[in-house]
């Protein structure tokens, strides 16, 4: 098996190469993001992006870095950049390949000249390194580096002005440079002695983003050069260029750091192994012993629901339990912090401290359960209690034993706000929070009874049988055979929404095996698609499937359309609970089905949702936590109900087809710096 490789003809076509990203994390909240071609299309683009003094605010150091080769006085700039409609210079031409594995490697030729560029984010620091390696050469052959700087928070764009520091300060083999106080110096550095920094400041003016453009928002940015590195090459010769917070003692030093972390990288040589590895760079480690889940790159943070529904996927599939527990910890301190427990504070979604037994619930598999209710049963009990006391009159358990969620704010998953109202305001009860909540009840139960606890037990234990009654009367439709959305005073939803998977597929369900396959069939007609469930049937006259990449589109298909891969995972476990080993085969083939998508946006990883309506474009964060997590989840169940089913086969495919290639217009404009 080869792994992902593209080819030139992809390579060539803009269309194509500049919608598909590469992504490596240092492991601690850092990230180097572009696409295949080196060319930025997002705000959120570059090849480092860290958190600084320890903030949880990840900033944009090194934007990009341009390479140019010169031989027999004639310049070739391999670099790729797009100014208001043109891209200039149009290094793409002289790509002849791309490989993913074991690091982002691009190739080039310009007549006689190949050299290859390998890129490697060194894990738990903040530090950049790129081999490069001069394959062939005919005559001598300079290469010249120039870095373009931005210092500024991710979510927001650079633009020229006088504060900031054009200068480029000697130090050991390279520079440092600062642009504004409060930032970290970027130490650049390369392990070759006879290297010439040439100090020439300018302010590169108009970078455009059409990722960010197409998305309604702001897309242009400037950038300081504060000059660029010269040297010789060799045929033959590789030469490492760093990019740290901290300065590398020696070229030596710089050499090993990067052979030793390039060994360490494993080979992404299936559709297993590139989803493991994705699943990895999710789970971070920060300073203060802080374990936390990004939600998704390149724009999200750690969300509390995302955390507990990706953990398993995330962490177990790999037996990485370690990594599971510490980041429970981390959110159970924050409960603690925040006065979550005591119920002084809403939580994010009024579901979201529920889906810490789901977490729990498998993690059980891989800890003893008398470990478990040791470390984690105080948490569990107060977590019970303070949804039965209430957090305020928002979301508390109502003596009927449902939980009702209301407030200003929405307080489900599907609560996007577009003109400042919620899309899907679903006040009351909705379905997958008194799944959520039952489910709770009953392991908690379960577990407290196993483990001696009666004292617990007494006082919960006629609580299930309300709930299940009262969930029963008030949401399975008979005559339509599945399960309302959500439940009030004054309505009885009907909409066909994925939220039912979630009743269905988790270990405690409140309904029979009759209900549990009605609610199937009723997914599989209306919901199911190659890319997950939907959020809305097509028959309803609110659905969204295909859309536009501007935000408000995007928001409107989210929660009535596009199809999501997390809730495919409940259908997948209510399928095993039903037919057993005679579910493989569809459980098999709707994870083979996503081999296509491991190289259509972020290459190696899985974006957020998808649209409804074939051809199901990816939409969304490039790489999704929940996604990812999801797969493997169902991987997870394939092996466990379904251990004969076929081996996964490899997801490297090359695409066929190619569109023409955008024509450039116009040419960037430079202005010095004033010293």
């Amino acid at each position: 098996m080869s792994g992902l490789k593209f080819d030139k003809r992809e390579l060539a076509n803009l269309e194509y190469s500049l919608d598909r990203e590469v992504l490596a994390t240092d492991r601690r909240g850092g990230y180097m993001s572009t696409t295949i071609v080196g060319c930025n299309t997002r705000k959120y683009h570059g090849l480092m992006v860290a958190p600084i003094n320890q903030s949880e605010r990840t900033y944009v150091l090194l934007s990009s870095l341009d390479e140019t080769i010169v031989q027999h006085d004639q310049s070739f700039n391999l670099a790729l950049h797009r100014y208001e409609g043109a891209y200039e210079p149009r290094g793409h031409k002289y790509i002849t390949d791309f490989e993913y594995t074991p690091t982002p490697t691009v190739t080039y030729r310009v007549g006689g000249v190949i050299l290859k560029k390998e890129l490697l984010w060194i894990h738990n620091r903040t530090q950049l390194m790129i081999r490069y390696t001069l394959v062939d050469a005919h005559s001598e052959t300079t290469l010249r580096l120039r870095p373009l700087l931005a210092f500024r928070d991710k979510h927001s764009l650079s633009k020229a002005n006088m504060e900031a520091d054009g200068r480029a300060y000697p130090i050991p083999y390279g520079v440092k440079c600062r642009l504004y106080e409060g930032f970290p110096w970027l130490h650049m550095q390369l392990n070759k002695e006879e290297v010439e920094f040439i100090a020439a400041p300018d302010w590169y003016y108009n970078f455009e983003y059409r990722k960010e453009l197409a998305r309604g928002y702001e897309g242009h940015e400037d950038l300081l050069s504060t000059g660029y590195f010269e040297f010789n090459i060799k045929k033959g010769e590789s030469v490492i260029f760093s990019a740290a917070t901290d300065m590398m003692a020696s070229p030596e030093a710089i050499s090993t750091m990067y052979e030793e972390s390039l060994a360490r990288r494993t080979h992404k040589i299936d559709f297993l192994s590139c989803l493991e590895h994705s699943a990895r760079q999710f789970v971070i480690r920060r300073p203060g012993n802080r374990t936390e889940v990004i939600a998704g790159y390149p724009w999200f943070g750690p969300f509390m629901e995302d955390t507990f529904m990706a953990l398993p996927g995330l962490t177990l599939s790999q037996n990485h339990k370690e990594d599971c527990i510490d980041a429970l910890d981390t959110a159970i301190r924050d409960f603690e912090e925040s006065g979550l427990l005591e119920g002084r504070v809403l939580p994010p979604t009024a579901d979201a401290p529920l889906w810490l037994f789901f977490t729990l619930q498998q993690l059980e598999g891989y800890i003893s359960q008398k470990e478990l209710w040791a470390k984690y049963g105080q948490t569990m009990k107060r977590v019970l209690e303070v949804y039965r006391r209430g957090f305020g009159e928002e979301v508390k358990m109502h003596d009927n034993g449902l939980i009702w969620a209301s407030a200003e704010r929405p307080l489900t998953w599907m609560g996007t706000m577009i003109d400042g109202q919620p899309l899907t305001p679903r006040r009351g009860y909705p379905v997958e929070l008194q799944a959520l909540w039952y489910n709770a009840v009953e392991y908690t139960l379960a577990v407290a009874k196993r483990q001696g606890d009666k004292a617990f037990v007494a006082e919960w234990k006629e609580l299930s049988a309300r709930i299940k009654a009262s969930f029963l009367a008030k949401f399975w439709l008979e005559e339509e055979g599945y399960l309302a959305d959500y439940v009030n005073y004054d309505e009885v939803n009907k909409f066909i929404r994925c939220n039912m998977a979630v009743a269905v597929g988790l270990d405690y369900t409140m309904l029979d095996d009759e209900k549990r396959v009605r609610v199937l069939q009723i997914i599989r007609e209306h919901l199911l698609t190659p890319r997950g469930l939907r959020t809305l049937s097509p028959r309803n006259i609110l659905y969204k499937s295909n859309y536009n990449e501007d935000q408000r589109s995007q928001d409107l298909a989210s929660r009535n359309g596009s199809a999501w891969i997390w809730p495919l995972m409940f259908y997948v476990k209510a399928g095993y609970d039903i037919a057993g080993e005679k579910f493989a085969a569809e459980a098999v083939a709707l994870l083979e089905a996503f081999d296509d998508e491991l190289q259509t946006k972020c290459v190696g990883s899985i974006s957020e949702r998808f649209e409804g309506d074939p051809p199901h474009n990816p939409r969304g964060s490039v790489s999704h936590a929940t996604s990812v997590a999801g797969l493997l989840y169902i991987n997870m169940l394939n092996v466990k109900y379904a251990p004969k089913a076929p081996k996964r086969r490899a997801c490297a495919k090359k695409a066929e087809g190619a569109v023409a290639e955008e024509k450039p217009k116009r040419k960037c404009v430079r202005k010095s710096v004033k010293k």
